[in-house]
């Protein structure tokens, strides 16, 4: 989601509300040997991805690591009551609320191995190495309250702990590939919501596991490319799933998929018309704020977010983020 600090940034995160409390130590089961930790939203914190977890008699593979230390906590103590070692992590995006988890969990597990994508090099030298100089900028001029201030620093502390975020194998190409036990199919996505998005399809459940390729309530957009965005939801659409897992946001049905990639369609449709950036994000959550089961807060951050992206990044660069690689 939004991964680096500002002023407006701040304004969105802080009308969010809790959905469980942090220490919740409820697991659900999403598909036989799949469990999924819900990645949360609390008011005056930045979010945590949705993290999956597939089981097998080799142990537990983790598909993104959240970004909060209460997080990843949650992800060793359901392999503590599973008495299961994790063996492996699959990442799919490098966005720190996806990945920051690396960290604890690599001292936790030595053996672990992390797939992932290379495109974390060039964000540790670019949108990452900017985002944690704003945040030095921050913490040394700005007035921070205590909470703002210490999520803040840890971002940074992250950052510069960049070399234990990268993958140990890292994914280029669609390939199936024996994980952790599991037979999975992976897929990279070029220059969608990162400059590489990997996407993952398990046969056996039926579970296509997109991270930041589907969100909620509004698609994230800071390092985007809009069409590669677009094309990497036509590919997901041709696998034959049941659900798809998506990086922020509830499960989602086949249909519930096809009304996104619509509404994702339309909304690059809108931002390049003459129409305004509210009318726009209006548009967005009408059309997926019942499949995003969006209460009216939600639904009010939503279109806030989604008429900042309008604006702001997709009209600002030509209908990318400024950090696209594929227009430059």
């Amino acid at each position: 989601m939004l991964i680096y600090w500002n002023v407006l940034q701040v304004a969105f995160i802080s009308l969010l509300t809790p959905i469980n409390s942090p220490l919740s130590p409820a697991v659900p089961l999403i598909a036989p040997h799949t469990f999924e930790i819900v990645g949360e939203m609390i008011s005056g914190h930045q979010p945590d991805g949705n993290t999956y977890i597939l089981q097998s008699t080799k142990g537990l593979t983790v598909i993104d690591t959240g970004r909060h230390g209460s997080h990843r906590k949650k992800i060793e103590l359901f392999a503590e009551q599973k008495h299961a070692a994790i063996v492996a992590v699959i990442n799919s995006h490098w966005h720190l609320d996806h990945v920051s988890g690396n960290i604890g969990l690599r001292k936790a597990y030595p053996g672990i191995k992390v797939y992932g994508s290379g495109a974390i090099d060039d964000a540790l030298t670019g949108f990452l190495a900017k985002s944690a100089e704003s945040s030095r900028q921050m913490l040394a001029t700005v007035r921070l309250d205590p909470v703002q201030r210490e999520e803040i620093a840890t971002d940074l502390a992250t950052i510069e702990a960049g070399e234990a975020l990268k993958p140990d194998v890292i994914l280029n190409h669609t390939a199936t590939l024996t994980i952790g036990g599991r037979k999975l199919q992976i897929h990279v996505a070029k220059n969608a919501a990162t400059a590489g998005d990997v996407w993952t399809f398990d046969p056996n459940s039926g579970v296509v596991f997109v991270g930041d390729l589907v969100s909620f309530p509004a698609p994230f957009l800071d390092t985007a490319c809009g069409h590669g965005w677009k094309k990497a939801l036509e590919e997901v659409e041709l696998v034959p799933f049941r659900l798809v897992a998506p990086g922020h946001g509830p499960l989602l049905s086949r249909e519930h998929f096809d009304t996104y990639v619509h509404a994702f369609e339309k909304l690059l449709s809108c931002s390049n018309s003459s129409q305004t950036a509210p009318q726009c994000a209006k548009d967005w959550i009408n059309q997926v704020a019942g499949i995003g089961e969006m209460d009216e807060q939600q639904k009010n951050l939503g279109q806030g977010m989604t008429a900042y992206y309008i604006t702001d990044v997709l009209r600002a660069h030509g209908g990318n983020s400024e950090y696209c690689a594929e227009v430059k």
